[in-house]
Order: structure tokens, then C-alpha cells, then sequence
């Protein structure tokens, strides 16, 4: 797959709210994933400890709608912009946030995410 078609595709399932479904079609095996906060979730490396924070995150929070808008591509990246809305189920307020997406492919295969946030504490 070209990185436009890798790109389109993933989108399309992350518009459609299959993020499990677009994690196991297009993040390699060796994946990095890296957030921009602290914590255990703060940097992950393979498929199983990226599905993990997926896990984690979901469990953890009441999703009350979100939007992606892209993807917006150069050279071997592309770039996603999510529309957060959401609660912390521990007692947290709702935040409505934008987050950014950066996304690396090899051989039409997502090897390495990036996100990038304002602080929502």
C-alpha cells in the first residue's frame, strides 16, 4: 500500500469509530507509540503494549463523541487532528480537547505514533 492508501484507510476506520479495528490492520508488530504525558503509557513499544493503553484509556473514560479530520500526509508521515470530548471516570470533569496525531509508515504498516496535547489536568 501506497502511505496515501495506508493513510485513507486508517482514517476511514478511526472516522467510523473502529479503533481496534484500525490498531489490528495497520500498527506493525513492533510499533513505538509516544504520548505527551507521563506515566506508564507515556512511551509503548509492540502491538500488545500499544493495545494495552488502548484498553486502558477506554476503560477509564466516558467517550461522549470526538471527530478526526485529515489525514494530512508528507512523505513517509501523516498527520491526524481528533476533536476530543470526554469524562474521566475516576471523578474527573469533561474535557473537550484537540489532540494531534503523528503517524510514521514502513511498508504500508504503522511503525511509530506520536501525540501531542495541551495538559488536560
Amino acid at each position: 500500500m501506497t502511505i496515501q492508501e495506508t493513510a485513507e484507510a486508517f482514517t476511514a476506520l478511526l472516522k467510523a469509530g473502529d479503533h481496534q479495528g484500525a490498531a489490528e490492520r495497520f500498527n506493525a508488530d513492533d510499533i513505538r507509540s509516544f504520548e505527551a504525558m507521563e506515566g506508564p503509557y507515556a512511551a509503548c513499544h509492540g502491538k500488545a503494549a500499544v493495545k494495552a493503553k488502548s484498553d486502558w484509556w477506554f476503560g477509564n473514560h466516558e467517550v461522549h463523541g470526538g471527530t478526526v479530520e485529515g489525514p494530512f500526509i508528507n512523505g513517509d508521515q501523516f498527520l491526524l487532528v481528533f476533536g476530543l470530548d470526554f469524562t474521566p471516570k475516576a471523578g474527573g470533569q469533561r474535557v473537550q480537547a484537540t489532540e494531534w496525531g503523528l503517524y510514521t509508515v514502513r511498508d504500508g504498516k504503522i511503525a511509530e505514533e506520536r501525540f501531542f496535547y495541551p495538559p488536560m489536568a
